[in-house]
């Protein structure tokens, strides 16, 4: 009873380090692709819909979700393999690396977009459904649940490319993450888990950006070095560590000043500033403004609160 079960083990195995051994051996190559035009910040697209293998690739800069209504074979993400049965989902990162090796055509949808697709003030709630949908990996799916005619929605809009087309495709991309994040709760007891050191590192950012404004703070808390934080970062993140935390407290600062009623002061204590000084200088070199006067900007001179 026990030999067959240890004979599949170790084919298994085998099977999981060739697989490895490609991605090793093609890593000198990997592309990293950009299928993103130029200026785009969304596209969805059907799936290419013949029999290959793909080689290691990488994205640069953009997530991409793929939707599978049919199809079987593997797929390799970074250093997981899965069987394709469709219908299922696969939600990668940018900068991850993956490939296929279908044994029957695919057929679904393919949506990418980049972070800048959405407003950081206006389409935070949105936001947040993506990153908390990132840290999937694949997501199973069934008849009833593959989103055909939500996708078909998308395509068609995106197609059409009207005045209204960009708020439009917002609110289908809103509706997109949050039935998946209903399917993997069903399937997944930990389904906003994070897999890899970025995805920990953006998590952590989420939520410690109030607190914590070092990259070697960040570092000791994910148990790795400065140096090597930054360097995962820039190679899947496409940005240094320490612009990364400067972006996310400066996003934390701008929704507490134009969300709130807090004076700057109190602000600057919330965000765990030294002082209301240190942080103006703060948001002045990121912005070109002071707290006060992006404040300003945005409702006038009708303010009740003090700088």
């Amino acid at each position: 009873m026990i030999w067959p079960i240890l004979v599949n083990l170790q084919v298994q195995i085998l099977q999981d380090i060739q697989i490895l051994k490609i991605c090793y051996m093609e890593s000198q190559t990997i592309d990293r692709k950009n299928k993103l035009d130029e200026g785009l910040t969304f596209k969805i697209s059907r799936f290419r819909e013949q029999i290959k293998r793909t080689q290691p690739h990488t994205h640069a800069g953009y997530y991409e979700w793929i939707f599978l209504e049919k199809g079987e074979g593997f797929h390799c993400i970074e250093s997981e393999k899965f069987i394709v049965k469709a219908p299922e989902a696969y939600l990668l990162q940018p900068g991850q690396l993956h490939f296929w090796e279908f044994t029957s055509l695919p057929k679904g949808f393919v949506i990418l977009f980049n972070h800048n697709r959405f407003d950081a003030l206006k389409d935070a709630e949105l936001i947040s459904l993506c990153n908390r949908v990132a840290f999937q990996r694949r997501i199973g799916l069934s008849g009833e649940t593959y989103p055909s005619a939500l996708l078909e929605e998308m395509f068609r809009e995106h197609q059409a490319n009207t005045g209204l087309s960009g708020i439009i495709l917002n609110g289908l991309i809103m509706a997109l993450a949050g039935r998946l994040l209903g399917f993997s709760s069903g399937i997944h007891e930990k389904s906003d888990v994070p897999h890899s050191t970025l995805d920990k590192f953006i998590l952590l950012l989420d939520q410690e950006c109030t607190r914590l404004h070092k990259v070697h703070e960040f570092a000791e808390r994910l148990n790795i070095t400065p140096q090597n934080l930054n360097n995962i970062c820039q190679k899947q993140g496409g940005l240094a560590a320490s612009v990364m935390i400067t972006n996310r407290i400066l996003l934390e600062a701008k929704r507490f000043i134009l969300h709130t009623d807090l004076t700057i002061g109190e602000i600057a204590h919330d965000l765990s500033f030294r002082d209301a000084s240190h942080f103006g200088k703060f948001f002045k070199q990121a912005t070109g403004l002071t707290p006060f006067q992006f404040r300003t900007s945005y409702f006038g001179n009708d303010q009740t609160t003090v700088s």
